[in-house]
């Protein structure tokens, strides 16, 4: 990705959040920049909101910097696709010298997130949160 080839790694989050939502821009991609999810609780709207990194169309972009993607960056994109219904998920971390990046899709039907290959094609039935998955 042209983003972390520019940068490299370990810069914080931000940075990397402006410049890929810039390099998006410049390919004529319009993304969305810390997008609130309104959260409820019965009927009542809660003041407390989480904010998506980027959202491209459908498709939420959670980004890191960390060393390595661990089960609860996983769990973070999850509740966001359960709470927002969008259908895929992608998980970028820019902390590490190799860029990492995970597919998932949500499945409404089910309340499932599944991990998807670069076909979209359902690489496991069930995430389990606890494990180690990367792709």
């Amino acid at each position: 990705m042209r983003v972390h080839s520019e940068l490299r790694w370990g810069l914080q989050e931000p940075i990397y959040n402006e410049s890929l939502r810039l390099e998006l821009a410049d390919n004529q991609i319009e993304a969305m920049s810390e997008m609130p999810i309104p959260c409820k609780y019965k009927h009542h709207l809660l003041e407390k909101q989480y904010k998506m990194d980027l959202v491209v169309g459908d498709i939420i972009v959670e980004l890191k910097s960390v060393q390595d993607i661990i089960p609860a960056h996983r769990a973070q994109l999850f509740n966001y696709l359960r709470l927002t219904h969008r259908p895929i998920g992608i998980l970028i971390n820019f902390g590490n010298t190799l860029l990492q990046g995970e597919r998932y899709g949500y499945i409404e039907e089910t309340n499932e997130c599944v991990l998807l290959d670069k076909n979209m094609n359902i690489l496991r039935e069930e995430i389990n949160w606890s494990s180690d998955v990367s792709v």
